[in-house]
């Protein structure tokens, strides 16, 4: 499905960006003028163009704070965090030196600090101890009049942001009642960015430290928390679910079975071969000559470089060997929501090898091309994947709660909201 470029890599980001304005992240007007002076593929002006549609609309964001129009503030400053993500995307030749990439991340964190304090329900930050460090988070907290909560613990994915989890399912949840712990792990913004954490394939020894977190806060029903992974977070969100039984259901957003898999797959089966045999002096010669022709493929590897902390594009690839949730799915003991979208053809078939893997009652849903969210991560269809998720957590929760879990669906301020 193409939106306003033919270059895939472009309608994709450019999708996802749009897609935030179900909960305040964009304006459909600011999206299409600022795409209009993007020539397709041009990374160059691609950063230049929202680069500049960020700075102005955070200028708004200050003028309305200003003049003490706290709402019109609130909602720019939101917009300003999505594009600055946005502009920051395709800057990945050198990403740990470019100034521009912290000075456009650094941004979008300002930004969406600004807008958390101008929130009326609870968006506090959170310091996540974490081998010697901490790990940023926010906490969105619903209406907590009536207790603890249910709540979800949000794991990002490939280049995920912890700013971005406020669209991706905190605005959401916090709608229907739910609490939200997201954060930044190793190899994603803030961690990659100023502690150069790097991803690892163990995401239980990462999440653990944030359940413990999440059990320890007031709002928090410690029974009644789900995990939910987006992403290549559906492969961290997996393996993080075998060793830790402290998560009440899981939500794979999408199945990620073997993320090598997934890798070699893109490539040519010779070059795919010369990777894994660690014969660079061919390898990557030729995984070049594709970047040099696919924006997708060279944001991909050079992003993947900078994550893993790997010397080579071809390193990389060889480091995701361990990325695997083979012989490991079978000890997920929570039910198990797997989604899957009709047009993913990098992670195709990905959904069902975790199903497959799994011992646990499951459900796979694939969302469709024809309802407009068969886009990797249903990018462009939140409101139908947040449906589909939260239809299936208000189920599995109602189940898990001794006392029962009422749904009952009231007006406050325009919102529905959950209780318990």
């Amino acid at each position: 499905m193409k939106f306003l470029f033919e270059n895939q890599s472009f309608s994709f980001e450019t999708l996802r960006t749009a897609g935030f304005a179900s909960y305040g992240g964009a304006d459909l007007g600011e999206i299409l003028v600022t795409a209009r002076a993007i020539p397709d593929g041009d990374e160059t002006a691609w950063h230049t163009e929202w680069t500049r549609t960020a700075e102005r609309v955070a200028r708004i964001a200050v003028q309305s704070l200003e003049m003490g129009h706290t709402a019109s503030a609130r909602e720019a400053f939101l917009r300003a965090c999505n594009y600055y993500r946005t502009a920051e995307r395709y800057l990945r030749e050198d990403p740990a030196k470019d100034p521009e990439v912290d000075y456009l991340s650094s941004r979008s964190r300002e930004t969406f600090a600004s807008a958390a304090a101008l929130m009326g329900t609870a968006v506090e930050p959170v310091a996540i101890p974490y081998e010697g460090t901490t790990l940023s988070g926010y906490f969105f907290g619903a209406d907590s009049s009536n207790g603890p909560r249910p709540t979800v613990v949000y794991s990002g994915g490939f280049d995920s942001t912890l700013e971005e989890s406020y669209f991706a399912i905190g605005a959401a949840a916090m709608r229907r009642g739910y609490n939200v712990l997201a954060f930044d792990g190793p190899g994603q913004g803030a961690a990659l960015r100023d502690q150069a954490l790097h991803f690892r394939h163990d995401w239980e020894e990462v999440l653990r430290p944030v359940i413990d977190v999440a059990q320890a806060l007031p709002e928090v029903a410690p029974d009644r928390i789900a995990l939910v992974g987006c992403g290549l977070g559906g492969y961290f969100a997996a393996r993080a679910a075998a060793f830790e039984h402290r998560i009440a259901a899981l939500v794979l957003h999408d199945g990620v079975f073997d993320y090598h898999d997934v890798n070699l797959r893109v490539l040519p089966r010779a070059l795919a071969d010369w990777v894994v045999e660690g014969r660079d002096d061919v390898a990557l010669p030729m995984v070049e000559l594709l970047m040099s022709h696919d924006t997708g493929l060279r944001q991909a590897l050079r992003n993947g470089r900078w994550a893993f902390g790997a010397s080579s594009f071809t390193d990389y690839i060889r480091r995701t060997r361990q990325y695997s949730v083979e012989g490991i799915a079978e000890s997920i003991g929570c039910r198990t929501l797997i989604l899957d979208a009709e047009n993913d053809r990098v992670f195709r078939g990905e959904a069902q090898r975790v199903a497959a893997g799994l011992t646990c009652p499951k459900k796979v849903v694939t969302l469709t091309e024809a309802e407009g969210a068969g886009e990797p991560t249903h990018a462009g269809a939140m409101a139908r994947s947040h449906q589909v998720t939260f239809d299936w957590l208000d189920e599995t929760m109602r189940e898990r709660s001794p006392a029962g879990f009422r749904v009952e669906m009231r007006a406050l301020n325009g919102a529905l909201m959950l209780t318990t």
